[in-house]
């Protein structure tokens, strides 16, 4: 018989762990720069705890059965870090910048397994509004240039301004043009009946250049909120730096229904294809269903999936193509030296602390090489090249 990983989740060896390793420290070091520092929170977690007050569906959770309640495993960060900040806030000061390296678990809709992944990814607690928005877009530049990224654009969207001008459709339609946006499905808002259906495919169509998008939104009629929150997109771009690379799009909307600001994608161009790395935007009110009072505070977050950055780099040549290699290797010569051969390589490891010292378990390698020292059961050393 042999033995499996689970279906959906994968070994990984020690180059790929040592590539990824090189891709998270990247991303890890922007992260720093801005302030942000790391938080662990469970793999598992009870249900209404993800579930987020019934903004994620409970289909999207993997769940486990056990004699104190349901559990499930997390399809994503956010909702757990919420619950932390919901729990602890009065303890800590205000903005928290807080990033996460986790696994996330999502049911796989065709082939029913559980999906395994992992996230990179920072959240923004305690701040609100522009510039707290702005700080988020120009972050997640700077970590997808410290990885030398193929070429790369955010697709930007606000979903409160699209849900908004949802809910003033006739009750009958409001779930048909979500989920036709969600999927961009035209052939199915086509079906939508005269005058909703040429509504919803203009919507649909609010997509490109950000000049050419705002520019054909101010012929919609709007309310003032609507309004504002035009504005506040207009404002946003301006934020950015020339060459950026930005696609508006009012008709994003996330599977996760706790956004209620800004959402976005990260999408990369290599070749033909195009494949999203990341998403993420704001949600001012998660927060609140945690909380015993239902006191909230703004937050914005997103998060990269490392394995398809991985996936993107790879072909690059620039992830590492081997294993680190030992700088010494001790021998003992003989069963006499063993004592003294491991006392040598600790003493080693002592005074080179940044360097690898293995003991030699089996004959060192012929020809000699450089970095392996002898030593025999009186304790006496000597070495080939020594000094690396």
């Amino acid at each position: 018989m042999t033995f499996q990983p689970p279906t959906g989740s994968r070994d990984l060896l020690p180059l790929e762990v040592i590539q990824k390793t090189w891709i998270r420290e990247r991303l890890q070091g922007a992260f720093h720069r801005w302030g942000y520092q790391r938080v662990v929170t469970p793999t598992l977690e009870r249900l209404d705890t993800l579930v987020a007050g019934g903004r994620v569906r409970p289909e999207r959770v993997v769940q486990i059965q056990d004699r104190d309640g349901i559990y499930g495993l997390r399809p994503d960060v956010t909702a757990s870090i919420a619950r932390v900040a919901a729990s602890r806030w009065g303890q800590v000061h205000q903005p928290q910048r807080l990033y996460y390296v986790a696994n996330v678990f999502r049911p796989h809709p065709q082939r029913g397994h559980c999906q395994e992944s992992y996230q990179v990814g920072v959240e923004l607690l305690g701040a609100g509004g522009l510039l707290a928005d702005g700080e988020m877009l120009r972050l997640l530049q700077d970590g997808l240039t410290a990885m030398h990224l193929p070429p790369w654009r955010v697709i930007l969207g606000e979903a409160g301004l699209t849900r908004s001008w949802i809910q003033g459709l006739p009750p009958a339609w409001q779930t048909p043009v979500t989920q036709g946006l969600i999927h961009l499905d035209r052939v199915a808002l086509g079906q939508l009946p005269s005058p909703w259906r040429e509504s919803a495919l203009a919507w649909l169509d609010l997509r490109g250049a950000p000049p050419s998008v705002l520019q054909r939104l101010a012929n919609w009629e709007l309310t003032p909120a609507q309004r504002q929150r035009v504005h506040h997109l207009k404002s946003l771009v301006e934020l950015l730096p020339a060459g950026f690379p930005l696609v508006l799009d009012l008709s994003l909307l996330q599977p996760w229904d706790y956004y209620t600001g800004i959402v976005l994608q990260v999408a990369v161009t290599q070749g033909q294809t195009v494949q999203l790395v990341g998403q993420g935007g704001r949600y001012d009110d998660l927060i609140g269903t945690y909380h015993p009072q239902g006191k909230t505070v703004p937050g914005i977050g997103f998060s990269l999936n490392l394995e398809t950055l991985h996936q993107q780099l790879l072909p690059l040549g620039i992830l590492p193509q081997y294993p680190a290699s030992a700088d010494w290797v001790v021998i003992p010569q003989g069963e006499n030296a063993y004592r003294a051969a491991l006392d040598h390589a600790q003493h080693l490891r002592q005074q080179y602390p940044h360097q690898r010292v293995e003991l030699a378990l089996e004959p060192p390698p012929e020809p000699p090489q450089q970095g392996l020292v002898w030593v025999d059961g009186t304790g006496l050393v000597s070495s080939l090249a020594m000094g690396g």
